[in-house]
């Protein structure tokens, strides 16, 4: 597969390195510009490259930034792509700024999608960083880790599930993009290590009339690491 990646932190970096040893062709950018990724490609095996090429991948785009920089991308970016595209981010007040659509109700990445211009699949973003770089393990064993999966194409959500488990965990359905904000932070979803049935009971754990709740006392926990 054609793979690109918008965004080199934790999460972009690790799926570039698992992406490259399946054998797909992956290119991996950032903001800085290609010069300031010679490190990251050399770990991960991953071609360097601007934010435009990244987003000109022809099977799969992830965005993988904080959501203040999702309105710093290019505008049009993705206009022109057939991709299926990923959102990895959360949204966290302290860092990214309040976010009046979020706050109203609007699931971070129902948010991103209107941003984008176009629909994402929201995934990779219930577990830590460092669980997707050192927990994948074959599938049937015992404790696999589940990650959830959300959006609106069926057929978008099947890709990201392959890859999911190509690289080394379970995956499962969580609904519409709509729905996701049961992944979202805080939730009991969020950031925990479960199994396929763990993950399931914990998405349908989350009460709608908490979700306020859920981001505000997440995002206090984050607060020393983002000032």
């Amino acid at each position: 597969m054609d793979i690109g990646i918008i965004g080199s932190g934790p999460i972009g970096s690790t799926l570039a390195r698992h992406l490259v040893a399946l054998g797909n062709h992956v290119s991996i950018s950032n903001s800085r510009g290609p010069a300031s990724l010679a490190g990251v490609a050399a770990e991960t095996g991953a071609a360097a490259a601007t934010v435009e090429q990244a987003a000109r991948a022809s099977d799969v785009v992830i965005i993988a930034v904080p959501e203040k920089a999702v309105r710093q991308l290019p505008r049009g970016l993705l206009d022109a792509t057939s991709a299926v595209v990923v959102d990895t981010g959360n949204y966290y007040p302290s860092r990214d700024g309040r976010i009046a659509e979020i706050d109203g109700g609007l699931a971070d990445s129902a948010w991103v999608a209107q941003v984008l211009g176009r629909p994402v699949v929201k995934a990779f973003n219930n577990i830590v960083a460092s669980s997707l770089a050192t927990r994948a393990v074959q599938a049937g064993s015992p404790g696999r880790i589940c990650l959830a999966v959300a959006g609106d194409e069926i057929s978008a959500k099947k890709t990201i599930l392959r890859l999911i488990a190509a690289i080394g965990f379970d995956g499962i359905d969580a609904g519409t993009l709509a729905e996701s904000w049961r992944q979202q932070p805080g939730t009991p979803a969020y950031c925990r290590d479960l199994d396929k049935e763990g993950l399931k009971a914990a998405l349908e754990e989350a009460d709608p009339a908490l979700s306020g709740t859920y981001r505000d006392q997440a995002d206090e926990v984050a607060r020393p690491y983002f000032t």
